[in-house]
């Protein structure tokens, strides 16, 4: 700690003092370069360079020695595992979980604002976003467990349905419901941030303006829709678009529940196998550069977003 912390100090101490020997109509067009240079440098370093790398490496054969142009993305844009992956990436990942974690966030917000034990509640909502998504998989999968008739259930979800003289099913092992299954998954980790972020918009809405309509004879149905979405709309874009990022990287979860098997295969997790199991650098490479075109329009639109945001304040 007190090396990082000593070169930052003798960072600032060289960089004035260069800027200093400088003329004094060309400091206030550096100094802003000087100090964001070390953010510069650290994203480049970690971030653009190994995005680079990835691009071209996916343009090379498996053991990363040849060049073969394009021929990877030929392989992977026609491989059914890959077909699979983006239909379940966008399908159920980006419409499904996206729409359901931002309804239940709106939904919890919005009920827990009219209660005494709001802090309570939403502490309870937001636990699991503490977990991992590791061990919220693991957890889960514990829940879906399944044995066969006849045998002692150890999955709760199972043990319910034999209790009251149903047969166990193999939850995890059923398509398509299968992917409803691990979607809840992340939807039981990640409402709680959805809850905090548009629980906080709400409370930024007027009440003089929430108390004038209602004295105005508008019904609280109306309130909402005409009041409130309105004026959180743009928290709920952000909100959406995290979500969007996360649902299009989503991999920890399926990883650990089903490893992609049974039809709930996504991209990260293909990238993964060409990667660790079958060894080949290109292809695993060209999944990953398709996933980054995938999130880069997202990225581009929070960025033009944000920035009508400022223009209007």
């Amino acid at each position: 700690m007190v090396l990082p912390v000593a070169a930052l100090l003798g960072y600032i101490v060289v960089a004035e003092w260069l800027l200093g020997r400088l003329p004094a109509g060309a400091r206030p067009r550096l100094r802003p370069w000087i100090w964001i240079g070390p953010a510069l440098a650290f994203v480049g370093f970690f971030l653009i360079a190994p995005a680079i790398e990835t691009v071209i490496l996916s343009l090379k054969d498996a053991t990363s020695t040849n060049w073969v142009g394009l021929d990877n993305y030929a392989t992977v844009l026609t491989d059914s595992n890959v077909h699979l992956a983006i239909r379940n990436n966008v399908l159920w990942w980006i419409v499904f979980f996206t729409s359901f974690v931002l309804i239940d966030g709106l939904v919890i917000a919005v009920l827990a604002d009219r209660v005494r034990y709001e802090g309570i509640a939403k502490s309870l909502i937001f636990l699991p976003q503490a977990i991992s998504f590791v061990a919220a998989g693991t957890i889960w999968k514990f829940i879906y467990a399944y044995q066969p008739p006849g045998v002692e259930q150890t999955g709760t979800l199972n043990a319910i349905v034999t209790a009251f003289g149903g047969e166990p099913q193999p939850w995890l092992a059923q398509a398509p419901t299968n992917n409803l299954l691990i979607i809840v998954v992340g939807v039981w980790a990640w409402a709680g941030f959805a809850t905090v972020i548009l629980s906080a918009a709400l409370k930024g809405v007027p009440v003089e303006l929430l108390e004038a309509s209602r004295l105005d004879g508008a019904s609280e149905v109306m309130v909402f829709r005409r009041i409130i979405l309105p004026l959180m709309l743009p928290t709920i874009t952000v909100v959406a678009t995290t979500l969007v990022i996360f649902a299009l990287k989503a991999f920890d979860v399926v990883y650990v529940m089903t490893n992609g098997n049974f039809d709930t295969e996504v991209l990260a997790n293909r990238m993964y196998k060409e990667l660790f199991s079958a060894r080949n650098y290109g292809r695993a490479s060209a999944v990953a550069t398709l996933l980054l075109l995938g999130i880069v329009p997202v990225l581009v639109f929070n960025l033009r977003r944000f920035r009508a945001q400022e223009a209007i304040r």
